[in-house]
């Protein structure tokens, strides 16, 4: 009887093996799955079309998820949103909107500011806003930022402008965040005349960027 005991408990242990480690790859049955994998659904995750879509007129049948943000929702730490929708009207009247950082950069942050710039702006309008960059010839009708019209261009217009793109210029809303489109600005008024100096004569053709 002893024996048998033993012989039938090797029997079940080797099963047991065989069944759990089958693939290196593969952790075999889970006991308990529901505290092994979370049912919370992942952003990146790749998502069964047969249950979610992305089209609005498909989401009575299926779950909708655009990967978007709420409306209204704004992450941690950013600035509150910009009150002004991309409309002829809106860009009219985007110089009453203030820019929110009062006074000048301290010395690390404008440091950054200025990385942000060139890393994003001045491959076109070049490192001191003249629009001499590296694409300023090859793309035409860059905004000489040092000329008297973006001298007096409210911080709002700018703001109008980098957010949703304008002429030549796309939207560079996905690659900075508000504060960091405010603070570029006030890196391009370092890159700026004082009153009453002399620009830089370099032809400017653009009308808004």
């Amino acid at each position: 009887m002893k024996k048998i005991a033993i012989i039938a408990t090797l029997i079940i242990s080797t099963g047991v093996v065989f069944v759990g480690c089958k693939d290196k790859r593969d952790p075999g049955r889970a006991y308990m799955p529901d505290m092994a994998y979370s049912r919370g659904y992942e952003s990146y995750a790749e998502r069964d079309s047969a249950i979610f879509t992305m089209d609005p007129n498909d989401a009575s049948h299926k779950i909708f998820y655009n990967n978007l943000p709420p409306a209204g929702t704004m992450k941690r730490g950013e600035l509150f949103p910009y009150p002004l929708a991309f409309d002829s009207n809106n860009y009219k009247i985007s110089g009453q909107v203030q820019n929110p950082i009062v006074g000048d950069l301290p010395g690390k942050e404008l440091e950054e500011a200025g990385r942000l710039y060139n890393i994003n702006c001045g491959i076109c309008h070049g490192d001191k806003g003249a629009a001499n960059g590296p694409l300023s010839a090859k793309i035409g009708a860059i905004a000489n930022l040092t000329q008297p019209k973006y001298i007096e261009m409210a911080d709002g217009t700018m703001f109008y402008s980098i957010t949703y793109g304008l002429n030549n210029m796309g939207s560079y809303a996905s690659q900075l965040t508000r504060e960091q489109r405010w603070k570029v600005i006030k890196y391009i008024r370092t890159l700026q005349p004082k009153t009453g100096a002399t620009a830089p004569a370099v032809a400017d053709s653009a009308t808004a960027k």
